[in-house]
């Protein structure tokens, strides 16, 4: 076993309490990290290989609101959504759980070596198969039970009809945890998947907001706005703010912007979790 390798039964403390609710939970996991990331909370952010640009920020910013909620962001380490998801909460300094298909000594891919690394460094990698396990087809859809089993809810970015983003999901449903899918153009391949759950009964992600509203967490405060959002943005909430509510059109007359303008800086403000829309007008997400 590599020396900075650690390993971990389901009778020890560290072990976490979340994962011993599954079926068939892993009786070792062995690590490389920060173990203490077990005993946060966790949500998985999947999907598949192939992606869209689309599918790729939506990751990111979807991994970078959890993260920056300390929830730890679950994923598969492999290319395509989990390596955004990922490098999402890395960006943020907050924290990420890999779960491997292989031993934890092992990059696969290897394309995400640097990125293995960094979650190495920063995150958790862990696996139920020992040091020196080479990766098997049959191992994946098995570890996926591990990425739901950790986590208080999946949301499935972007998957095709064969992703294994969809065994995670029907995993996490079968452990009573809630799934959420971010829906996608009905005209691409690339989304198949994540639409299909949502006509199958997954929660559509209509804003960031509603992953952290499912887990009880607060929206953005004034402090924190003024941190994190733009010069263009911290007007916008600084509006919302002192109106409650406003329409496309009165935010363009109060800002003296086209609507196209203000139109494209909300739909960021949202991907963000910051505002949410409903029956025509914008709201500050809950704070």
């Amino acid at each position: 076993m590599n020396s900075d390798t650690g390993r971990i039964t389901a009778g020890m403390p560290e072990y976490p309490a979340i994962l011993k609710e599954i079926r068939g939970y892993p009786r070792e996991l062995f690590y490389i990290g920060k173990i203490e990331l077990l005993k946060m909370r966790c949500a998985a952010v999947v999907g598949s290989r192939k992606t869209t640009q689309y599918g790729r920020t939506a990751a990111k910013n979807i991994s970078r609101a959890l993260a920056e909620k300390n929830i730890v962001v679950v994923s598969g380490m492999a290319k395509g959504i989990d390596a955004c998801a990922h490098r999402g909460a890395l960006e943020v300094s907050g924290g990420t759980i890999a779960v491997l298909g292989n031993g934890v000594d092992i990059c696969y891919p290897e394309e995400n070596r640097e990125l293995k690394k960094e979650i190495e460094n920063n995150g958790l990698v862990l696996s139920e198969y020992p040091p020196g396990r080479k990766p098997e087809k049959y191992f994946f859809p098995q570890r996926n039970r591990i990425i739901s089993g950790l986590s208080e809810l999946t949301v499935v970015v972007q998957a095709g009809s064969d992703s294994g983003a969809l065994i995670t999901a029907e995993l996490a449903a079968e452990q009573g945890r809630e799934v959420f899918a971010v829906p996608g153009n009905i005209d691409s391949r690339y989304n198949l998947g994540n639409n299909k759950l949502i006509k199958e009964g997954a929660v559509p992600v209509t804003c960031i907001q509603d992953i952290l509203d499912a887990m009880g967490v607060v929206g953005i405060n004034r402090e924190e706005a003024e941190q994190l959002l733009g010069k263009t943005e911290i007007e916008i909430f600084t509006l919302l703010e002192n109106y409650g509510e406003l329409t496309i059109d009165e935010l363009c007359r109060l800002m003296g912007k086209t609507p196209a303008y203000v139109s494209s800086i909300v739909t960021v403000m949202e991907i963000k979790g910051i505002v949410f829309s409903a029956l025509g007008k914008i709201f500050i997400a809950k704070a």
